[in-house]
């Protein structure tokens, strides 16, 4: 089936990003449709309270703080349908459009808004908790866990800088990584290294998130040089072989020189990469990771599509940051509709 309708813009997405470009676009009197996704509103709907924020001097709830951006954007006109994308005809203008319910819609411009996932671990007990002591996210959620042990788990830029934000707020910072070498840069590496607050625990990987209705513990397993269950940890530039209960865990088990143990935590932030969710757009041009290439303001190589949020941001990938760039799409997607014009 066919809509027939020209609209002046579709955009891709319904996360801060999509939901910004769709006010900026529709209070600007142009025609705007939002293919908000069987999932709508991005990764914020996947938070409890959310505090750094502009505007809400008290904590709000994610899903909460997306509802008031979609509410905002039909305000000013904007018609949202929560279908995906699947596929759209970039050689020929307008734009066509496809939608996973067979539908197909025309458009004067596209602005792609679809952000990025988090890669999590994949293990038991961890997306049920996502917001009950899971997190990928320590600028959002460092503030909970003031005076608590919380654990990081990842050996890359990212990993580093969330242990360090979330040592201004926890008692103890542990960051937990499967070899016995970060693949940070040497400059994040000292930070992490000579903050006191920050123990590294070398060649362990996280088994299971443990706890009933929250984090209460993280199942690990350490290779181990003998049996003596000694586990190699960096405190302060400072190698130690250190046991199991002198971190404050318990042993599960230890044979083939492995043992699985228990790790008492509060928190648990996963910081091992994000995924883009740009692979459904052929032809638009990607890093080597999968973000969206970003040329002068928020445009694609393609003229008339433009990006906006963490599809294309792999550095900040804040809901602030993405509405600001849906704010800045908006803005460049009007200055080509009136160069059209």
């Amino acid at each position: 089936m066919e809509n027939k309708t020209l609209y002046d813009v579709i955009i891709i997405g319904s996360g801060p990003s999509g939901l910004t470009a769709g006010i900026y676009a529709s209070r600007g009197n142009r025609k705007t449709l939002i293919l908000a996704g069987r999932k709508w509103g991005g990764q914020l709907m996947l938070t409890t309270e959310v505090e750094n924020f502009p505007g809400f001097p008290e904590p709000i709830m994610g899903p909460e703080l997306m509802k008031r951006m979609r509410d905002q954007a039909v305000r000013y006109g904007a018609e949202i349908l929560d279908v995906n994308f699947t596929g759209a005809n970039y050689t020929s203008k307008p734009f066509e459009v496809s939608t996973d319910d067979d539908k197909k819609y025309y458009s004067k411009s596209i602005i792609v808004s679809t952000g990025a996932d988090t890669k999590w671990l994949q293990i038991p007990g961890e997306q049920e908790k996502i917001g009950r002591g899971v997190s990928s996210c320590a600028p959002c959620d460092a503030a909970f866990y003031r005076n608590k042990r919380v654990v990081v788990i990842g050996g890359g830029d990212s990993a580093m800088e969330e242990a360090l934000v979330l040592t201004k707020f926890a008692q103890e910072v542990y960051v937990i990584h499967r070899r016995e070498e970060f693949k940070a840069s040497d400059v994040m590496q000292k930070k992490v290294f000579e903050n006191e607050k920050i123990k590294v625990i070398w060649n362990t990987e996280p088994l299971e998130v443990l706890g009933e209705m929250k984090v209460e513990a993280l199942r690990l397993k350490s290779k181990i040089k003998d049996q003596n269950a000694k586990i190699k940890v960096k405190v302060q530039n400072d190698e130690k072989d250190l046991s199991v209960e002198e971190l404050g865990g318990s042993i599960v088990s230890n044979e083939n020189n492995e043992i699985v143990w228990e790790f008492p935590a509060d928190g648990i932030f996963v910081a091992i990469g994000h995924i883009p969710n740009s692979q459904i757009f052929e032809g638009i041009e990607k890093d080597e990771k999968g973000f969206i290439k970003q040329y002068p303001g928020s445009k694609t190589n393609i003229e008339g599509v433009f990006v906006s949020g963490d599809v294309h941001d792999s550095t900040y990938m804040q809901g602030v940051t993405a509405a600001g760039y849906g704010c800045q799409a908006a803005i460049d997607a009007e200055k080509y509709l009136e160069m059209g014009e």
